[in-house]
């Protein structure tokens, strides 16, 4: 490996630019809205290619308001983590491993992780009658991939 010195005298690999070499703060106000929405909730944007110059990696919230469900959709090819911050919300799928697809529901409570393999056509709803759901939500992609669908049926996707 090349190293090339800093103008402050510290050895770096060559090729890493000033702007990789620190260390990044998104404070809430400055997360970003202008991302791919979902009817029914609202996505903010904070670790992406354009925010801080990620390459393989979409950080953010979502916030999906009370007694709301967001509209069917899937992410791509991007893997998904989803870490549950406030309220209770529900992930809805479809699960094909039996003889006939059971759409299932998955109740999670503050703390809980949920993971998104690709392509999976899905949507999160809130019952709760007066708390906001807030998730945390963790992409393998640069960018938030959002392909809305009119169900859970597969057959966009393929």
């Amino acid at each position: 490996m090349t190293v090339v010195r800093t103008p402050s005298g510290v050895l770096v690999p060559e090729g890493i630019d000033p702007f990789h070499r620190r260390l990044h703060r998104i404070a809430p106000a400055a997360l970003v809205d202008q991302t791919s929405q979902t009817t029914g909730m609202r996505r903010r944007e904070a670790v992406s290619g354009k925010t801080v110059g990620a390459s393989h990696l979409w950080m953010g919230q979502t916030h999906v308001p009370a007694r709301t469900n967001s509209g069917n959709h899937h992410h791509g090819d991007s893997e998904t983590a989803i870490f549950v911050l406030a309220g209770t919300p529900v992930f809805v799928f479809l699960e094909l491993e039996g003889d006939e697809p059971v759409e299932t529901r998955v109740q999670t409570a503050p703390g809980d992780y949920i993971f998104v393999p690709p392509f999976v056509p899905h949507r999160e709803e809130n019952p709760d009658p007066d708390t906001e759901a807030v998730v945390v939500i963790a992409r393998t992609t640069q960018e938030a991939i959002v392909v809305n669908l009119d169900g859970l049926d597969w057959s966009p996707v393929g």
